[in-house]
């Protein structure tokens, strides 16, 4: 579908009949300006089939439509308070996905969206735009920086003009909940710093400010989230408002995007501060919600600093803390995340039978939150489970706008079980979703090069390393790619890197010590193999290693390593060859 940029709010000559046409200007109709008018024309005349199957897309762009609920979450049903989860910086690009479905669906012949204000687009408004000129052919774009026609969303003009703290909470905390997290902090600093919406004395202003450096962080802007904080933190002496300043400072610090940037030891110590002042407070539930999380905050950098039974011990006491002085049903998602928590450090024990107990129990505590479902499809297939991960992949795809890790898991498990084809699709699919999706251009590029698809292959490797320069695991595809395309040096100039950057990643040692057999370095080819064998000993590293033994004279190693690969893939014919042969 064509993206055309114009100068003058005028639609041009030569292009499809305009469906719609809308104001993007985000002070005028808020983070939605645009899409939402689109799915104002579009939802009266759409399939209700179509309607149905995005209602938590349309809804979240267009909530004045009364769009009927058919799938939501625990999340929603409660009070704001008890609204503890943030939406992940994906959550609007995958709102954008179902949204472009849906227009993909409800549009039949060729036609035109005219957009105007769009350089006062909000950031996720972009972000459809830009995926419906990715997704839906028939849909022409046509958008203009300069004003048009513009419609007025009253909320959203009144907070440019003099929103008050009621109406600036109301909006920050609409948008964090979308995921919406440009507009949160576009509104939270505007609020705050620019027009002094409220004072610290209110909770309205510590809601703002708790939002706004959530917001900061989410976008990977820990440092002015930082900053945010400290210029809270001197403007009150409450116990409770000290204790969150602590933690989400200490988050800050522990999930820092620039691995370089984190802190753990300052970050224990910003928790432990936390949990200090939860003593002070004098609310008997107040004080267990707070402590509860301050206590799974520290389990977070403790697991991180090596130490997961400690981790383990803490959130178990969150649990216990919540079950003895909360009312029962109450802060029901924070008892669920507690347990989905604690299901992970179960897991990588090896106390898998009370890790899924812990998932289950997640799960049946909101059917409609999909990560859990990924969770623990992860486990079933560690557990060798593979039909009811299976089902787990599926059942988060239809609880949510589409979800490339779902698609991205299933690939996985459909390849290891020889439907490579279905792979495929469902990377394509992932990838289509999200074409920067590193670990599924990871696996689609070495699917391709094996499929003998070098020009797509390589395409792949190219386009991971320009969004990840120097992953080892692209470094590995790219690698093979050259291999089987005959440039020896370009691949193994690949491994090479490959193994600078992670020396413990069995596929370069692999490919190098392929790529040594081909050229007839068998003692250099066997060496590699030896070392990705110790690292992985998987059946076709196994019978490569066989390989370069045999060529080497070394018949009564290769036919150990044949035999050794036979148990682990009885299956395998060319094993089963190579050794009765």
């Amino acid at each position: 579908m064509p993206h055309l940029r114009i100068g003058e709010p005028r639609v041009p000559a030569d292009i499809p009949p305009v469906l719609a046409s809308a104001g993007a200007d985000r002070r005028l109709g808020g983070p939605y300006a645009a899409a939402s008018a689109l799915a104002r024309v579009l939802v009266p005349r759409a399939p209700l089939a179509a309607v149905a199957a995005h209602d938590i897309e349309l809804r979240a762009i267009a909530p004045d439509l009364a769009v009927p609920v058919l799938r939501t979450t625990l999340t929603e049903t409660l009070p704001r308070d008890e609204r503890i989860l943030v939406p992940a910086p994906q959550r609007t690009l995958r709102v954008a996905n179902g949204f472009a479905e849906f227009v993909r669906e409800a549009v039949t012949e060729p036609c035109t969206f005219f957009v105007t204000s769009y350089a006062e687009a909000d950031p996720a408004d972009r972000e459809v735009i830009d995926v419906l000129v990715r997704r839906v052919p028939r849909l022409t774009v046509v958008t203009c920086d300069a004003p048009g026609a513009e419609a007025r969303d009253e909320f959203w003009v009144g907070l440019w003009a003099e929103g008050d703290a009621a109406r600036y909470r109301e909006a920050v905390e609409w948008c964090q909940e979308r995921g919406c997290h440009e507009a949160a902090v576009e509104l939270g600093r505007r609020a705050v710093f620019d027009v002094e919406a409220a004072d610290p004395d209110t909770d309205d202003w510590w809601a703002i400010i708790h939002a706004t450096a959530i917001g900061l962080g989410s976008l990977k802007r820990e440092e002015e989230a930082a900053e945010l904080l400290a210029y809270a933190r001197a403007r009150t002496t409450d116990p409770l408002r000290q204790s969150t300043l602590a933690y989400t400072d200490a988050m800050l610090l522990t999930r820092h995007h620039d691995p370089e940037r984190r802190d753990l030891e300052a970050a224990l110590g910003l928790v432990n501060i936390g949990i200090a002042l939860c003593g002070l407070l004098p609310d008997r539930e107040n004080r267990a919600v707070k402590l509860g999380f301050d206590l799974n905050g520290k389990a977070l950098i403790q697991a991180r600093r090596g130490l997961p039974d400690e981790a383990l011990a803490l959130v178990e006491a969150a649990i216990e803390l919540a079950d003895r002085d909360l009312p029962e049903g109450a802060q029901a998602v924070h008892r669920m995340v507690l347990r989905a928590n604690r299901a992970q450090l179960l897991a990588a024990r090896g106390d898998h039978g009370a890790a899924l107990a812990d998932l289950d129990a997640a799960i049946g505590a909101d059917p409609g939150y999909p990560d859990y479902y990924i969770d623990r499809g992860n486990l079933l297939v560690r557990l060798g489970r593979e039909e009811d991960a299976l089902a787990d992949y599926e059942a988060a795809m239809k609880a949510g706008p589409p979800f490339p890790e779902a698609y991205y898991n299933r690939a996985e498990v459909r390849f290891t079980r020889g439907d490579h084809e279905g792979a495929l699709a469902d990377l394509d699919y992932a990838l289509e979703l999200d074409p920067g999706f590193v670990d599924a251009l990871v696996n689609r590029a070495g699917l391709l090069a094996a499929r003998g698809e070098y020009g797509r292959a390589r395409a792949d490797a190219e386009a991971g390393l320009a969004a990840d320069p120097g992953n080892p695991y692209l470094l590995c595809a790219l690698g093979q790619v050259e291999s089987d395309g005959g440039d020896v040096a370009r691949a193994w100039a690949a491994f090479e890197e490959a193994l600078r950057r992670a020396p413990s990643l069995a596929a370069a040692w692999a490919g190098r010590g392929m790529l040594a057999y081909e050229l007839g370095k068998l003692e250099e080819a066997i060496a590699d193999l030896d070392r990705a064998v110790a690292l992985s000993e998987e059946p076709g590293l196994l019978f490569n290693r066989a390989l370069a033994l045999r060529a080497a004279g070394r018949e009564r190693e290769a036919v150990a390593d044949l035999t050794r690969a036979l148990e682990l893939d009885p299956d395998d014919l060319d094993i089963r060859l190579a050794l009765t042969g």
